[in-house]
Order: structure tokens, then C-alpha cells, then sequence
């Protein structure tokens, strides 16, 4: 069939084509003709804060999605408040809901045609969750209000209920991953920047390495035996394993063992939690008989992505004389750093 494409001289455009015409400009949903409804990333506006029992919300703008129907979009101008916080019940605990509505007398029959700031109280429960706006079809949250029960406490306003969209293309900061993602596709989660790479979401960002210096010898070497230092020698260091399953470890000091020539002396490090591993010679640095001052860094893959890894300095010495002049494994850093598939 015909379609009024947007924009030719002569053709009038009907809300509803001018609503589905506007999604192009929206994040998609991952559905035929769909967007995905919010507020600008980085836009202050339509927060909601209290004043004693007033419910404010700052002016600002929103898309408003709803299936079928396009997108709505939605600008106050100035702030409103929708009204005064219900009291406390004397017992139970509540949260409430502020929301962005719009009315469309084509699509829900109500006989309106405008969009407000709602204020819906909640039900007190041992167990509240916040409520569903009844009677209402085309609506976004704003924020949940948690009111404790009489005597308790303040009410505090949270404001991660309300979604962000972008344009096509765009990066959005959310906790969830979004539906349908195509190839390429970005979204941040707080932690890092993900990409969509056609079977799995990626990390792709810079992550941060994790540093733990040592601080002190022990007073007397346990010998014949990888030991641990003490996390007040030498902290060990956690991290979680990022989605390409792979950290790189780096150990580095100054060992020496003079004691006979043929002491040996040993930096190295244990893994637990995602990974089971001991000190070796394959993560380590060591002297035998003399003095050396170097680092060794492995790349270790495979490892369950979320998981929690822990590496803990060690040291093995064959024999032991004087602590630092004689035997020593001193100076060192540990950097554990999770890698970007």
C-alpha cells in the first residue's frame, strides 16, 4: 500500500505517520517499527526530587514509545509537581512511582490529548514494590519513591527506573544489555563499554589493571617451600575475570641468596577462585647463588567471565641467611590486569 512519506509539499501527515516517520530518528526496541523510550543521556531534566512532601520534577524532555503508535515526545518547559507524598503507614514500608503519561484520545479513548507529571502511591507491605499505573497505556517512570513506615526514616527518591535512549547508533548507558542487538552495536554498563559482535557482548574499553607494592620482608624466611606473604608484607590482589575470559599477571622484585652458591631465591604468586594455580616456574623470577632484579608476565585465558580471581604473592627460598643483606625478596609489585576480547 501507499505510504505519506515525510516531508513532500501537498501531503498531510497524520499523527500516527508522523510518530512512525520520528522512530527513525530513535534507539530501536528490536522490533519492526519500535523505539526505545527516555531521556537524554546526560540531560538533568525530568528528575524528581522532594521538598518535605512535595514531589518535584525538573523541566526537561522525553520520547515516549509505545508499540504500534511511534513515538510521542514529550517537553516541559518548566518544572511541575505532581503532587504531595501520601503519609507513612504506621508499620508497613511503600514505594511509589512518578511517571511521565501521555494522553492520545485515538489510541486509549479517554477523551485527552496531553501528556503530565503523575504521582501514584504505592501499596504498604512487608515486601513493597512499586506500583502499575491502572487505566493508563502510554506512560514512561521517572523514579520510585521508598517511604519507610512511620518513625523509620526519610523517604529517598531513586531515579534508576527511568530509561535512556539515544540515537541510532548511539551509546547507551544502561545496567541491562539491549534486545536485538545488531553487529557493532555499543552500550555502557557502568564498568565498561560493550560491543555487540554478532554472538556475544565484548568488553572493549581500557580496563584498568589492579597494583599491589609490597611493603615489607618477613622478619625470617620460611625455607624449602612456596609461602605465602601476609597481606601486610604483600597484599594480594582480586579481580573479576572480564568477558574474554583472560588477565594478564605480572610479578616482579629484587631476589637474592648469597648464603651458598647454590641458594636459590623465589618471586613468583598463587591463584585461587577463577583460577587454581601455584607459585612455579612458570610465573616467577629467581637467583640462584647471586642477585637479580627482573619481572615475568603471563597471560592466562579461559577463565569463567564474572568470576572472582585472586593472586597472592609468594616467595621460596632454598636456605636463608640474613634477611635482606644475605636473603632477600624485596620490592616488588604485583599488577593483575583483566584484558578486552
Amino acid at each position: 500500500m501507499p505510504v505519506d512519506p515525510w516531508a513532500i509539499d501537498g501531503l498531510t501527515l497524520s499523527g500516527l505517520e508522523t510518530r512512525l516517520v520520528g522512530a527513525v530518528d530513535v534507539m530501536a526496541d528490536g522490533t519492526a517499527l519500535g523505539s526505545r523510550s527516555g531521556v537524554r543521556p546526560g540531560d538533568p531534566g525530568l528528575t524528581v526530587t522532594l521538598a518535605g512532601s512535595t514531589i518535584n520534577c525538573s523541566a526537561g524532555v522525553a520520547a515516549v514509545a509505545y508499540a504500534g503508535q511511534g513515538v510521542y515526545r514529550a517537553a516541559f518547559p518548566s518544572s511541575v509537581s505532581p503532587g504531595t507524598l501520601t503519609a507513612a503507614h504506621a508499620t508497613l514500608d511503600r514505594i511509589d512511582l512518578v511517571y511521565l503519561r501521555v494522553w492520545d484520545n485515538s489510541v486509549d479513548a479517554s477523551g485527552l490529548n496531553k501528556g503530565d507529571i503523575v504521582y501514584l502511591a504505592g501499596t504498604p507491605s512487608s515486601t513493597p514494590v512499586a506500583p502499575t499505573p491502572a487505566g493508563t497505556q502510554i506512560y514512561m517512570p521517572l523514579a520510585t519513591i521508598t517511604v519507610p513506615h512511620s518513625g523509620a526514616g526519610s523517604p529517598s527518591v531513586s531515579t534508576s527506573v527511568r530509561p535512556y535512549t539515544t540515537a541510532p547508533g548511539g551509546i547507551l548507558p544502561t545496567s541491562t544489555a539491549p534486545p536485538s542487538p545488531y553487529t557493532g552495536q555499543y552500550y555502557d554498563d557502568g564498568s565498561g563499554l560493550k560491543r555487540w559482535n554478532g554472538s556475544a557482548w565484548r568488553t572493549v574499553s581500557a580496563l584498568l589493571p589492579s597494583v599491589s607494592d609490597q611493603v615489607s620482608m618477613p622478619g625470617s624466611f620460611v625455607t624449602g617451600a612456596f609461602t605465602d606473604f601476609t597481606s601486610g608484607q604483600w597484599p594480594p590482589v582480586t579481580v573479576t575475570v572480564p568477558q574474554s575470559g583472560m588477565v594478564e599477571i605480572t610479578v616482579g622484585a629484587a631476589v637474592a641468596n648469597t648464603n651458598t652458591s647454590t641458594s636459590t631465591a623465589w618471586c613468583t604468586w598463587r591463584a585461587s577462585g577463577a583460577l587454581t594455580e601455584g607459585g612455579s616456574e612458570k610465573n616467577g623470577v629467581a637467583t640462584i647463588g647471586a642477585r637479580t632484579y627482573a619481572s615475568r608476565t603471563v597471560i592466562r585465558s579461559g577463565l569463567t567471565p564474572g568470576t572472582s580471581l585472586t593472586v597472592t604473592p609468594q616467595y621460596n627460598v632454598s636456605s636463608s641467611g640474613t634477611v635482606g643483606s644475605v636473603t632477600r625478596v624485596s620490592d616488588g609489585q604485583l599488577i593483575v590486569r583483566p584484558l578486552a576480547g
